[in-house]
């Protein structure tokens, strides 16, 4: 039994690995993400937990209603109530039961306090609406780049391949011209060594995919991942969305969330103030009284309040000075929020303008290295010169290719960078 234990999370670990793996788009990956991810869960509960908080806030302006039913035995000394002996009458009166079933309801009709302080919840509803958001971007975020890694592992695994081809094909030429007496034996061994050092990069890229593919399945809390849309790697899309600094400082969930922080501490503020001032209340309570329920009669009170305080030891005042100390740290925070905002804007749009250009400028070198390689081969082939310069030429492919994925990676990257620093994350990748 105690094996049988002992076993069960390694029969679990090897099932988990049995699974197929989900084939997801970059969008797949994305909204699986949203709907699996614990702390965007949290995030909902959250705002759950302030939306109950907004009710309880209500509630003290609504009526209050309650039943009871109250059967009590009660003896009373006659002596300690008047306050002096009567000659004649007894000392206590009673027992005698007390029977009375009934209602009472109660109504604040005038509370400033109660008011802003309702108002006030229903701002930090905003508040953690915004922040959810906020930790969706994030995590789309990171998804995204999970993916992305994934894709140019994936590129790298092709552009590897393909060099390995032409190594191959190179010193099966070398071999045949050695072997027909056009080559020379130190030509095979340099096509053979290049072959062997692009199975190695081939390997090498392999292995880079398969880690990359774990940490996006880790990512998405799933047993294995593979991808669906591995030629868009090559694609460079425009960024569809505004990327000027105002329309980030409106869209950027974390200047929503502040803003709505920032009316709940101003309502805050005057719910404290409003303590200062008259309050109303109204009381009312019917029921039936008497000794026991048939000889019990109607019985009812009701009641208007008008109160207000004149000293509170500093209370008031204290809640007072404390929500304006919160709102002052709150404009210190926006302040430095708008620069971070700016400063990650800019940054984004610099490199993404940058990676552009690289892409463009590797592009075509790609296409001068691939050239190249096929010029030194015709010249290899005919004779004219040896492989060195077919390995030279094979090694600026190598480069260029290498940098054309780079480039491409980077522009993909810093696409979804300028998405995160303009609030447009989500909006960009779902859709």
């Amino acid at each position: 039994m105690n094996k049988a234990i002992w076993l069960l999370p390694l029969a679990l670990v090897v099932a988990q690995g049995q699974q197929p793996a989900v084939k997801l788009t970059l969008r797949g990956a994305v909204d699986l993400a949203l709907r699996q991810n614990p702390q965007i869960q949290i995030a909902k509960l959250s705002i759950a937990e302030s939306q109950q908080d907004s009710v309880i806030a209500k509630s003290g302006l609504l009526p209050q209603v309650g039943v009871s039913v109250k059967e009590s035995v009660q003896r009373g000394n006659i002596e300690t109530t008047l306050g002096k002996r009567i000659p004649g009458f007894p000392q206590h009166v009673g027992p005698f039961p007390i029977f009375q079933p009934g209602a009472q309801a109660s109504l604040s009709v005038f509370d400033l306090s109660l008011w802003n302080r309702y108002k006030a919840s229903k701002a930090m509803v905003d508040s953690e609406t915004a922040q959810e958001l906020s930790t969706r971007e994030q995590y789309v975020l990171l998804v995204v780049s999970q993916y992305l890694a994934s894709l140019r592992a994936s590129a790298d695994i092709t552009a590897a391949q393909s060099r390995f081809d032409l190594a191959k094909a190179l010193f099966d030429l070398a071999s045949d011209l050695q072997k027909n007496g056009a080559g020379t034996r130190i030509d095979s061994l340099r096509a053979q060594v290049q072959m062997q050092n692009e199975q190695q990069r081939l390997i090498v890229a392999k292995t880079q995919y398969e880690t990359s593919l774990y940490a996006l399945a880790r990512l998405l809390n799933v047993a294995a991942v593979d991808l669906d849309d591995t030629g868009t790697f090559f694609q460079t899309p425009d960024f569809p969305g505004d990327s000027a600094l105002t329309s980030a400082w409106l869209q950027r969930p974390e200047m929503k969330a502040l803003a709505a922080r920032m009316r709940s501490l101003e309502l805050e503020e005057k719910a404290a103030k409003a303590e200062n001032l008259p309050k109303l209340n109204v009381t009312a309570g019917y029921s039936l009284q008497g000794t026991h329920l048939n000889n019990a009669i109607p019985a009812y009170s009701y009641a208007a309040e008008l109160s207000m305080p004149l000293y509170t030891g500093g209370r008031i005042g204290a809640l007072t000075a404390k929500a304006q100390i919160e709102i002052k740290k709150l404009l210190q925070q926006r302040h430095e929020l708008e620069n971070q905002i700016g400063q990650e804007v800019k940054t984004s749009q610099a490199e993404l303008k940058a990676a552009r250009t690289q892409v463009d400028v590797a592009n075509s070198t790609v296409e001068l290295a691939r050239e190249e390689v096929s010029q030194a081969r015709d010249r290899f082939s005919a004779g004219v010169a040896n492989n060195i310069e077919v390995i030279t030429a094979q090694d600026e492919l190598a480069r260029a290719s290498d940098q054309q994925i780079a480039a491409l990676y980077r522009y993909n990257q810093a696409r979804a960078e300028l998405a995160r620093a303009t609030g447009q994350m989500e909006l960009m990748y779902t859709r």
